[in-house]
């Protein structure tokens, strides 16, 4: 007679796996139908209100709006100077963005390779900076000796370093393989061509991510603009929202006209480029 003994890590019955597979699949949908809720809510609600007049918004806020209206988008629009704050915005974002991502790929390189001493070093203070609250005094004090103060080149100055954008970048340019760097050297190609031509299309993900969290990080600054900027011909768009502000209470409706179409650039721009977004993030999250 022979003793047949069950292996404990014999497989379960092939249904029940099936039914808990579709019990746990059910259960991921469920919460990240939850979380899709707490950040889809506040759209709907901005989106709610700027449809309201301000009578109706003070008699119920949270209301859901019984004669939508698009009186607040062209109030919103002549009010806050959207045409030229929102030029000023985009002047700013653009450049401060080209520059700094231009200007990342040529440091980003070395620091990944550890073509200099203290490469590691530097990068772990990219990595400290993160902790760091900003540096408004030393920073308003370079400003004015530079003679920069209330000046598009000056507050463009402002947006040329991004800790997290060079961490991302070095992280990723880490994978790229060294062989590459030998046969660049082999063919006489200069460092300029190099990034170019070699660095540059691998890191794509990783350049489209930082592109896109560096121009929302511009585009969406209020405290900055507020104390290097005196002048009203220099307003970023984020700045000219304060006129809403009033001595007994807020336009709301109209704040809220203005934030969305002040996030219409924005969005087109992570349309456009958010199949990178992900690849990027990820890789510079685990590599190196």
């Amino acid at each position: 007679m022979s003793l047949t003994i069950d292996s404990p890590f014999k497989s379960d019955n092939p249904a029940n796996a099936t039914t808990r597979s579709r019990q746990l699949k059910f259960a991921s949908y469920a919460v990240l139908l939850l979380l899709s809720a707490f950040y889809i809510w506040p759209l709907l609600m901005l989106i709610n209100t700027s449809l309201k007049p301000l009578t109706g918004f003070l008699k119920d806020p949270a209301g859901l709006v019984s004669d939508p209206s698009l009186a607040n988008f062209s109030e919103a629009w002549e009010l806050a100077n959207f045409p030229r704050y929102m030029l000023n915005s985009a002047i700013y974002t653009t450049t401060a963005t080209a520059i700094f991502v231009l200007t990342s790929l040529f440091v980003a390189f070395p620091i990944a390779r550890g073509y200099f001493k203290g490469s590691t070093a530097l990068l772990s203070l990219y990595v400290v900076a993160l902790f760091l609250p900003p540096a408004l005094i030393p920073q308003f004090q370079l400003i004015l000796n530079l003679g920069v103060y209330n000046t598009r080149p000056g507050f463009i100055l402002l947006f040329l370093v991004n800790p997290i954008g060079m961490i991302i970048l070095v992280n990723y340019m880490k994978s790229i393989p060294r062989e590459l760097d030998e046969s660049a050297a082999v063919d006489g190609a200069s460092y300029t061509k190099f990034v170019f031509k070699v660095v540059f299309p691998l890191i794509r993900p990783a350049v489209a991510t930082v592109t896109v969290l560096h121009a929302i990080g511009i585009w969406n600054e209020l405290i900055l603009p507020t104390i290097y900027l005196t002048s009203e011909n220099l307003y970023p768009i984020t700045r000219g929202l304060i006129v809403f502000e009033g001595v007994y209470g807020s336009n709301w409706p109209g704040i809220a006209a203005a934030v969305l179409m002040l996030m219409i650039p924005i969005l087109v721009l992570f349309m456009f480029l958010q199949r990178y977004i992900i690849g990027g993030l990820t890789a510079g999250a685990v590599k190196g």
